[in-house]
């Protein structure tokens, strides 16, 4: 067997050599018409002497993640631990505890059987230069997956092989995917690790009716998908979380992640240049995600659109480019609630703020931030969630003071859960929560002292500079009245002096 094969691939060599050969004494002997018939006969020769085709499924297509690569990259994962033939590996782990997860290292290859039928796989990338204008060189890595299969099974490939890939994907991520966390960088592209935050509905501190609350509407929005398209609206939700630093916003958006296993862009609007590339971070996203814009009042002016559109008129040309290049409130809310919003589907769009008083009104109204969730301070009932998750406790002793003082004083689930965190044991955690409770109230009634006699002191002081003025108003009148006393004393003498001169001068 063997020496008949060397002698077809000799052949065939050969043959290849006779056609480059003739291919070159026709571009200069024969008419372009003639040599352009003949370059067809042998395009169409080369092409039914091949026997393998390739399929080509990029990383990236345009602006948009290609889905059927991350099928494919999850798919593979399962079977490249058990296949030999490869060299080099990659190996990952999300964390200690984890189990290492083996994928393809670039320029490997790959064999995996379907229905009898052999295919190919190999990992290719290339670097690409980005723009002088971007932050850093600029320079990304693109990655595609190529197949390649005897041409025989090119329709296999594409209406079964493939579709059986994306289907398995989709189950092994439902069952054993990790969740990542993505972070923008370069201007517009994102970069991810995996999500290990631990949070979930059950140890969040919050109010249990609000917490079941969350829970239905996610539970509710993710089975309507129907239900959207009937409507004709974006499969998307918007969740304003707003209140004072430490009351548990990172902590509810990494369980409503943990809970839809959804993952999870982290969107810096400083590390954006412009609308445009706002866009395509914003395209580049997966289904089934969550956008995060966290203090959304601090992190970037966004000025509203009749303020932009009165500043453009003032400047000039220049100057306009310029603040069209800008991350602009029109640019962010044409994702949230305009024509770009459909780009996607099953997204939970989530906006945190310590100041919603702050917030332009376009960005709250219905049908962008859909839900406002208040994070308040910390309730007794979120106190008990913290100590049990803390210390494992159902009551202790010191709770009904603890409730007490949580009900008198204001204070953050972070700063109680930081007291409870300091020792182990349960007794100390939770009497050095007594004493914190205890300072804090020390401190607002002073605080309260202190504001009372402020305000008496400026009460006094009103009264003072309120009696000074009407004194000064009193002697300002008793002088007029003085004066006119005078004036009209002086009148009558005027007038006698003149009554007694008329009488001397009619009496003489």
């Amino acid at each position: 067997m063997a020496p008949s094969y060397d002698k077809t691939i000799a052949t065939a060599a050969s043959l290849a050599a006779s056609l480059m050969l003739v291919r070159s004494l026709a571009n200069e002997l024969l008419p372009s018409e003639l040599r352009d018939a003949l370059s067809s006969a042998l395009a169409s020769l080369r092409s039914r002497m091949t026997w393998q085709h390739t399929i080509v499924i990029k990383e990236i297509e345009g602006w948009c993640r290609n889905c059927v690569y991350d099928a494919v990259n999850a798919y593979l994962a399962t079977r490249t631990s058990a296949s030999l033939s490869m060299q080099r590996l990659r190996v990952s782990s999300a964390g200690e505890s984890e189990k290492m997860v083996v994928s393809m290292e670039a320029g490997e290859e790959m064999a995996d059987v379907y229905q009898g039928a052999e295919f190919k796989w190999c990992l290719v990338t290339r670097e690409v230069k980005g723009d002088s204008d971007s932050v850093g060189d600029g320079a990304h890595e693109v990655r595609s997956y190529e197949v390649s299969f005897h041409k025989r099974h090119k329709e296999k490939a594409l209406k079964e092989y493939l579709p059986f890939i994306v289907a398995a994907a989709k189950a092994i991520n439902h069952q054993e995917r990790s969740l990542d966390i993505y972070m923008n960088e370069h201007g517009n592209e994102w970069s991810s690790i995996v999500l290990q935050h631990p949070s979930t509905f059950d140890t969040l501190a919050m109010d249990m009716k609000q917490k079941r609350a969350i829970v239905d509407d996610l539970d509710r929005f993710t089975k309507r998908k129907d239900y959207y398209r009937r409507i004709g609206k974006a499969w998307k939700r918007g969740y304003l979380l707003y209140g004072p630093p430490g009351t548990g916003k990172s902590s509810l958006i990494a369980a409503i992640a943990n809970h839809l296993r959804f993952d999870i862009y982290d969107l810096e609007l400083t590390g954006v240049d412009s609308n445009s590339d706002l866009r395509k971070l914003l395209v580049g996203m997966t289904n089934r995600s969550i956008l995060v814009v966290e203090d959304i009042d601090c992190t970037i002016e966004l000025k509203q659109r009749e303020e932009d559109d009165e500043e453009h008129s003032k400047s000039n040309s220049a100057a306009k480019k310029k603040a069209e290049d800008k991350v602009t409130l029109s640019g962010l809310l044409n994702f949230v609630d305009g024509l770009w919003s459909t780009s996607g589907e099953e997204r939970i769009i989530i906006f945190t703020t310590n100041y919603k008083e702050r917030l332009d009104p376009a960005l709250l109204r219905p049908g962008r931030m859909d839900m406002h969730i208040h994070m308040g301070y910390c309730t007794t009932e979120a106190f008990r969630i913290l100590a049990n998750n803390y210390h494992s406790v159902d009551y202790h002793a010191t709770y009904p003071e603890i409730e007490a003082l949580i009900q008198e004083v204001t204070v953050t689930p972070a700063e109680v859960a930081e007291v409870l965190m300091r020792n182990d044991d349960t007794d100390v955690a939770l009497h050095d929560l007594v004493k914190l409770l205890e300072l804090k109230k020390k401190e607002a009634t002073e605080i309260k002292t202190e504001s009372k006699q402020a305000e008496e002191q400026k009460d006094g002081t009103e009264k003072i500079n309120t009696e000074s003025k009407q004194a000064e108003e009193k002697k300002d009148g008793d002088e007029i009245k003085t004066e006119s006393v005078q004036v009209e004393e002086k009148k009558d003498d005027n007038e006698v002096v003149l009554k007694n001169e008329l009488t001397e001068n009619g009496s003489g």
